[in-house]
């Protein structure tokens, strides 16, 4: 079983027709690449997705009741 895409509406699902009554296809991953110029990015966004809790927390003001 694959995820697949929509060609015309880009939606995700797993059944091979979609609900705009196109046919899905199988989507890959983008090709690797030693010059990939938005690595750093990716990884800084993948270090931060468990921080983001906390960043909120510390950013929330207490509220008295």
């Amino acid at each position: 079983m694959h995820i697949l895409k929509c060609p015309n509406c880009k939606s995700y699902g797993l059944k091979e027709s979609c609900a705009c009554g196109s046919k899905r296809v199988r989507v890959r991953p983008a090709k690797y690449s030693p010059d990939d110029k938005y690595a750093d990015y990716r990884r800084q966004a993948k270090k931060n997705v468990g921080n983001e809790d906390v960043q909120a927390k510390k950013t929330e003001t207490p509220s008295t009741n």
